[in-house]
């Protein structure tokens, strides 16, 4: 999988200027008692519903089966709380820290504190790109993205869009996540061939700071303002930037259009069954979670990491756990009930009961 991030100076100078801040913050701390050995650090609320909904429940749920100790702390999106969070395990005798990144930059200065305590950590949903991370657990995330674009490509033909020429806008996600250019990659893998010959239309293309779904609503509504309205379709990177998108038409007065996601919400699916989003992408949340607390017990006890990939992180080659994705749309988004991932009582309530059948 190619994966073409690169981590700008600036970032490399937030790495610096944060290790020094952990240094600082770590300094003078008296050895205690462990009462953590493994944290989790979780980066927002923000993003998506996914990281408190299922990430912290099947966490707290896999490490207690494996009577391991364990902290589950959320950043709310602030690099320097996710900091002051993997501080406060390392100094409660955390030695293994499990990181969803929230940018390059703070994570690495992490992943060296915790190498100065003694400590291990993982690199959680998204890659710490030049970090040190023992393993990578993760969805296959340019397949996410594949998924997407086929999505889209789909719609447009199920609509009798396609062979107009239609334009297609894309929505991504976070400058400062990589995941947001593997998920670009991949829907761009299905959809720039059908610009180069002419079948699609490019249309405004722009990444959402920090995932923030307000913004995305601002953002799309200024692409609406300078097509005049003409946008046939949307590459939207998940289910939150997706309901943007449907905000955003309904207050101008447009009609549904082709339009992908992620993460199976309840939000997603509900706007899937009544015609306003084409698909989302399920990923397990609960296997990912419960893989990645798996990879910690073995790292806490010296054991051999369960691994079925590898991937490349700046030059190194790096274990990871990759989790396939599933594409779901209006004719089997019901297999979330039968997996028990969402519950029916979620999704069909109030203006949506009438869409389930």
């Amino acid at each position: 999988m190619r994966r073409v991030f690169r981590t700008p100076a600036a970032v490399l100078l937030v790495a610096v200027a944060a290790t020094a801040a952990v240094a600082v913050a770590t300094a003078g701390v008296k050895h205690k008692t462990a009462t953590t050995q493994v944290c989790v650090l979780l980066p927002d609320t923000k993003s998506s519903v996914r990281w408190e909904q299922f990430d912290r429940p099947s966490f707290a749920k896999a490490l207690k089966a494996a009577k391991v100790s364990s902290t589950i702390v959320n950043a709310q999106n602030d690099a320097q709380k996710q900091i002051s969070q993997a501080n406060q395990c390392l100094a409660n005798g955390a030695k293994v820290l499990i990181i969803t990144s929230l940018d390059a930059g703070s994570s690495i200065a992490i992943q060296q504190a915790a190498k100065a305590k003694g400590a291990k950590t993982i690199d959680y949903d998204r890659l710490i790109v030049g970090g040190t991370g023992s393993v990578y657990v993760s969805f296959d995330n340019h397949r996410v993205g594949v998924l997407q674009g086929k999505g889209v490509v789909a719609g447009l033909k199920a609509t009798g869009k396609y062979s107009q020429k239609p334009v297609v806008a894309e929505l991504n996600g976070g400058p400062t996540d990589n995941n947001s250019f593997l998920f670009k990659g991949g829907y761009d893998s299905i959809l720039k061939p059908l610009y180069s010959k002419g079948t699609l239309k490019r249309g405004p293309d722009q990444f959402v700071p920090a995932w923030d779904n307000q913004k995305a609503q601002t953002i799309f509504e200024q692409m609406l303002v300078r097509t005049g309205n003409k946008i046939d379709a949307v590459a939207a990177a998940n289910d939150g930037l997706a309901n943007a998108v449907v905000t955003a038409l309904k207050n101008h007065g447009l009609k549904p259009i082709p339009l992908s996601g992620q993460d199976a919400t309840p939000q997603g699916v509900q706007n899937i069954i009544s015609g306003w989003q084409t698909m989302t992408v399920y990923k397990q949340v609960p296997k990912e979670a419960t893989a990645a607390a798996r990879a910690a017990v073995q790292l806490l006890k010296g054991q051999k990491l369960t691994k079925n990939s590898f991937i490349k992180n700046k030059g190194k080659r790096m274990p990871a756990v990759l989790i396939a994705p599933l594409s779901i749309n209006k004719s089997n988004y019901k297999v979330l009930f039968k997996e028990k991932f969402l519950k029916r009582s979620e999704v069909c309530v109030g203006e949506f009961a009438k869409f389930c059948k």
